[in-house]
């Protein structure tokens, strides 16, 4: 069947091969939409992922590079005549400390995850088209509001990626369109954690409840009706930003 023929919308959710973005692939898939599916690395699960859902397909780009996502965007605007939801999900989270910046890893957390999911959707509100709007959402983190000094460069990073939220929504063109944020909690292991780790860290919130991939995923289905004034941010863990945790749970839960 021919994608510009197909009456489903389109979305497109970054480093969606994997982790919470493949939870939001899902629920999107499951729920009538064609899904695109970007990966950098992650080919192959990238594609089984895709051979599941109804209707999807994979694209491919390096998000540390300046010109190839916007470039995607543009391309894949040509050819969607109702492309609805963008999702910023993909990112980086490597460890520095405020303490010891880290250059190299200030420099990738930086670009990953503020600069190119801000030109990402710079391309898609300039090109994409969709008659009852679009939605461009970002994937931000609770550490907005409940910092601690552990992975420094990239809690500044998606500080930086939060501001472009009011800042993108401001400068809208067409009042149909909404951009979003989902600042989601501790939810899946990181880094060397155990299984048990996990269990524990995920808990340190108000509910005592480990937040799911699949609670982000049903926070981006709702933004994609476009309820919400455009420009705010969806807190999707437990409580956890209404805390003050003087370390990332990856260490608390081994003290």
């Amino acid at each position: 069947m021919s994608l510009r023929s197909a009456p489903r919308p389109t979305m497109l959710v970054t480093g969606g091969a994997k982790r919470i973005g493949a939870a939001i692939a899902q629920a999107f898939g499951a729920a009538g939409w064609h899904v695109v599916i970007h990966y950098g690395r992650s080919r192959l699960q990238a594609e089984a992922l895709a051979a599941r859902l109804p209707s999807a397909e994979t694209v491919s780009c390096d998000l540390h590079d300046w010109n190839e996502g916007p470039a995607m965007v543009e391309a894949l605007a040509g050819r969607f005549h109702d492309w609805r939801v963008l999702i910023n999900c993909a990112g980086v989270f490597d460890l520095d400390t405020a303490q010891g910046l880290d250059p190299a890893t200030f420099d990738k957390a930086l670009r990953v995850n503020a600069g190119t999911p801000a030109r990402l959707g710079q391309a898609y509100l300039a090109h994409a088209r969709s008659a009852s709007g679009r939605r461009l959402i970002h994937v931000t983190d609770q550490k907005l509001l409940n910092p601690n000094p552990d992975f420094f460069s990239y809690t500044m990073s998606k500080h930086a990626l939060a501001a472009t939220i009011p800042m993108l929504s401001m400068a809208r063109t067409d009042d149909r369109d909404r951009v979003y944020g989902i600042a989601p909690g501790a939810i899946l292991a990181s880094h060397d954690q155990t299984d048990a780790e996990a269990d524990v860290s995920h808990r340190m919130n108000l509910l005592n409840r480990r937040a799911t991939p699949e609670d982000v995923a049903g926070a981006a289905l709702f933004l994609a009706g476009g309820w919400l004034m455009s420009g705010e941010t969806v807190y999707v863990d437990s409580g956890q930003h209404l805390l003050t945790q003087t370390r990332d749970v990856l260490f608390l839960a081994r003290q």
